[in-house]
């Protein structure tokens, strides 16, 4: 149990260990998501609709909108920012927690956001911070797969479902141009489809918890950010001890 939880964050990687931490990531991801909603009745990690609803809202003269959502757009790209930075800084002294150290701060923010108990006045700091975790989180899964999966956009994932749904249903026919047939990747299908539903479990699990717990739900989100996160951290603390 210990090396496979090792696996899932750590420098080095495999297939399964990408795919896996995909897993966890799009739940907790969704389960945020919704949670966010309930707590201060927005979405944090859908950027394209928090860009229209800028447009919007400028139009309409509702500026103090306008703000909160140039507010909510410049904290994910923060969040984004600072874990390129992180990872950029691992990889440059060849620590095995380069994925680890952007889950680790992840899920203080998240422990942060379970303490802060929703209030009116605190309603910005809050939309701030989720987002600020949610382009964290997301630029984290993208570096790491080399921009082959994200976890909190699913706009992407519906789109590249529907791409390969295409070349399943395609009929090629009897041509014989030379060309190869039109093939879906079925792993990847199959794949997307999985990251689809685990981001809608999640949010139902998110919605439910939050709606009974509030804020504090987030610790049940942290806990297994934090497991995520230890071994590769334990591992570099080890080997800087014995250097």
């Amino acid at each position: 149990m210990k090396a496979y939880l090792t696996s899932l964050a750590h420098r080095d990687r495999t297939e399964n260990s990408d795919r896996h931490l995909a897993f966890y990531l799009t739940f907790i991801a969704g389960a945020a998501n919704a949670g966010g909603f309930m707590a201060v009745g927005q979405y944090t990690s859908h950027m394209s609709g928090i860009v229209s609803g800028m447009a919007d809202t400028l139009v309409l003269g509702r500026y103090d909108l306008f703000l909160t959502g140039a507010l909510a757009l410049g904290s994910f790209m923060a969040g984004a920012a600072i874990s390129a930075i992180l990872i950029n800084w691992a990889r440059r002294r060849a620590l095995r927690s380069v994925y680890a150290l952007p889950l680790a701060l992840e899920c203080g923010l998240m422990m942060l956001f379970a303490v802060s108990g929703y209030t009116p006045a605190r309603l910005l700091m809050i939309i701030a911070l989720l987002c600020f975790i949610m382009g964290l989180q997301n630029a984290m899964i993208t570096k790491l797969s080399g921009a082959r999966i994200r976890t909190t956009h699913v706009t992407g994932l519906v789109t590249d479902t529907g791409i390969e749904l295409g070349k399943l249903f395609y009929w090629n026919g009897h041509a014989r141009d030379g060309k190869a047939p039109v093939t879906a990747d079925k792993p990847k299908l199959k794949l997307l489809c999985e990251m689809i539903l685990l981001f809608f479990i999640g949010g139902v699990s998110g919605a439910f918890v939050f709606q009974h717990l509030g804020t504090s739900a987030a610790l049940l989100l942290a806990f297994p950010l934090g497991i995520l996160a230890l071994f590769p951290l334990l591992e570099d603390y080890g080997h800087h001890d014995k250097s």
